[in-house]
């Protein structure tokens, strides 16, 4: 599949898997972004992309930076019709903040088929052993 990129930077740095049977593609950081702790940023990367129609970019953490510092992605669909510069939504819930310098991985994005449900409107749903049970109900 080819995935066309647009730099909306010159010292923008192209998606890249760092090795080859990797799901996600990481994602740089253009500017030098602060993120202070308990807040939120939008950490730009200066790349516009055309994901193929019938296809989604489904950004996620990189795992060492939400494991080490608390950063998690947050607003992580970026649809096929989207044309504009992928900016990175993150959230810190470490108390210490954290710096995006130029040229940082950020986050990784998985590329994958999407599916459209259509929604039927029922009175009634099929019973299932679980049911209702939610959080916590199976004693985790």
């Amino acid at each position: 599949m080819i995935i066309r990129i647009k730099k909306l930077r010159p010292d923008a740095k192209v998606p890249s898997y760092a090795h080859h049977d990797d799901a996600g593609c990481d994602f740089f950081a253009v500017e030098k972004t602060e993120v202070k702790a308990g807040e939120r940023a939008m950490v730009p990367t200066g790349i516009a992309m055309e994901i193929p129609e019938g296809f989604v970019g489904l950004v996620w953490d990189k795992s060492g930076i939400s494991a080490k510092h608390g950063i998690k992605t947050v607003a992580g669909v970026v649809d096929s019709g989207y044309r504009g510069e992928i900016l990175i939504a993150v959230a810190n819930i470490s108390d210490t903040d954290y710096v995006f310098e130029k040229g940082h991985k950020v986050a990784q994005m998985v590329i994958q088929r999407k599916e459209t449900g259509e929604f039927e409107e029922v009175d009634e749903l099929s019973e299932t052993k679980r049911g209702k049970d939610g959080f916590g109900s199976t004693g985790a």
